[in-house]
């Protein structure tokens, strides 16, 4: 049974979803504020549900705070529609942005479908980049010469799909579709921030750049 973390300060909203996942199957855990949450992350949630504007301790603030220990998909519930909102929510962290009032049975769909391609994830196994680049997928970890490169959830997530894909141009609506769900807009603002900070993180540790651009329409993983 999979485990769902609702973090909202609306008690009506957290009564919604917790009746509607837990006729779904799931096992609900939920929590009004910041504090609250970081007690219920001992449990190891498979997914959380967060707002964005709560007191104390705001959804950005709590992203960025558990995602250094939380590898599960961390989606954000707001009432917010502003671009910058949206890449500031994904540069926190997260791995989808729902925006209030939504569909309850839309956002079921994306809940399931980011469990999903968790499954797949865990289910794939290390593999040899190139001579001294290794990636293992079940364990999410990207090494250099033995080192390894710290990866936020996203930015492993872009570097998964191209990798698996060597060769193949992807541009940057279908990276935001894969990585980011349907029901969204792919924005290229975010793609590109994210490959940036990618390639940054290769750099630091001596490692060609992997990820081409491919002008005018998006990116692709270097053949070997």
């Amino acid at each position: 049974m999979n485990k769902i973390l609702i973090i909202d300060d609306e008690a009506d909203l957290r009564k919604l979803l917790t009746d509607y996942f837990e006729m779904n199957g799931f096992f609900v855990m939920t929590a009004e504020n910041g504090s609250e949450a970081l007690q219920r992350m001992e449990s190891q949630p498979d997914l959380v549900l967060l707002d964005i504007n709560m007191p104390e301790l705001n959804g950005f603030e709590l992203c960025r705070k558990i995602r250094s220990f939380v590898s599960c998909p961390i989606l954000f519930l707001t009432a917010r529609v502003e671009e910058a909102d949206k890449i500031a929510g994904f540069q926190a962290g997260g791995d989808d942005y729902i925006v209030k009032p939504f569909s309850i049975h839309e956002l079921g769909a994306r809940v399931e479908a980011h469990l999903r391609r968790e499954i797949r994830t865990q289910n794939k196994t290390s593999i040899m980049l190139s001579e001294n680049l290794v990636i293992d997928y079940s364990a999410r970890t990207l090494y250099f010469h033995g080192v390894q490169i710290s990866l936020a959830k996203k930015e492993f997530d872009i570097i998964e799909l191209l990798s698996m894909n060597p060769g193949m141009v992807f541009d940057k609506e279908r990276i935001f579709e894969k990585i980011w769900g349907f029901g969204n807009e792919g924005n290229s603002s975010v793609i590109a921030e994210h490959i940036r900070r990618i390639r940054f993180k290769l750099k630091e540790h001596g490692c060609e750049n992997t990820i081409a651009t491919v002008w005018g329409v998006g990116y692709k993983w270097q053949k070997s």
